[in-house]
């Protein structure tokens, strides 16, 4: 088996999903998602909920069991003592950019990491888009905006604020995106797409009211909330063109699109350290 720590909001969990998916079709080996985290979440980290569900994902969750077993085997003391029995392998994450040593890796395996690459997954590129359908159909107000999005030059633009600016731990990792960023990001788009219109989701929908000026139409998406961001993710991976923030959940919007026209903006700073992320995406998408 390939096991993945899961940890972290939706697009962190898509992200160790699709790297644990693509192991386990190149191991011929089930995967199996470890979700002890979320049953004892750092006082650091904003608590979050196992998320997966809502799609067609292939896995199977870990067993009490299991997970009682992977924290003895995983524990950073004790899985250094020589007289502990390993049944798997502990492969951790070792920094931000692609590890060309992942696909080396064999069955019997546990993953604990972030793995923000699409290049952890690009060989099961296919499978996983189509195991990232949601499982429930759009809601009636689901709909309406996706009719909207489908007649127009649909641009999603995604603002990510909330524990970036009101949680010192995330603050002083990721940081919100700048308003010089959009303001950049929006006006590219502007000279890329003919009559562009922008579809705004956000955590604080009150400052991207207040703080963006957009080159044309401008539909505010707030009907869903943390339960149903699934949904969001829908329909912004319907929208023709994307302006993602420094965040795993707009990425996988962009990513899901399958259009091959479609225009990606990204920001070039997706860290406060600034750390190395040049295998975070696609050779095509445009980081300002």
């Amino acid at each position: 088996m390939i096991v993945v720590r899961l940890s972290g909001g939706l697009g962190n969990q898509l992200f160790q999903y699709a790297a644990g998916r693509c192991l386990s079709v190149a191991c011929h080996t089930e995967l199996v998602l470890d979700l002890s985290w979320y049953k004892n979440t750092p006082a650091s980290n904003t608590p979050r909920q196992y998320e997966l569900v809502n799609f067609s994902i292939v896995a199977r969750l870990a067993k009490a069991k299991e997970e009682h077993t992977f924290r003895l085997y995983t524990h950073r003391i004790l899985s250094r003592l020589p007289f502990m029995p390993r049944p798997w392998r502990l492969y951790r994450e070792s920094g931000f950019d692609f590890d060309d040593k992942f696909m080396g890796i064999k069955d019997n395996t546990y993953l604990d990491g972030y793995w923000q690459s699409y290049k952890y997954f690009e060989p099961v590129a296919q499978t996983v888009r189509s195991e990232l359908s949601p499982l429930l159909a759009p809601s009636a107000l689901d709909r309406v905006v996706g009719e909207k999005i489908r007649q127009t030059q649909s641009v999603s633009v995604h603002v990510r604020r909330g524990d970036y600016v009101t949680l010192k731990s995330a603050a002083k990792v990721h940081g919100a995106s700048p308003l010089d960023y959009y303001h950049a990001a929006l006006r590219t788009m502007k000279s890329k797409v003919a009559n562009p219109s922008f579809f705004v989701f956000s955590d604080d929908m009150l400052w991207a009211r207040e703080n963006l000026e957009f080159p044309g139409p401008v539909v505010f998406v707030s009907h869903n909330g943390p339960a149903t961001a699934f949904q969001d993710l829908r329909l912004m991976s319907e929208c023709h063109h994307h302006v993602i923030a420094n965040s795993s959940f707009s990425w996988w919007a962009a990513w899901l699109n399958p259009r091959q026209d479609k225009c990606v903006i990204a920001p070039k700073k997706w860290f406060m350290d600034e750390r190395m992320t040049a295998s975070l995406t696609p050779v095509d998408w445009l980081r300002l």
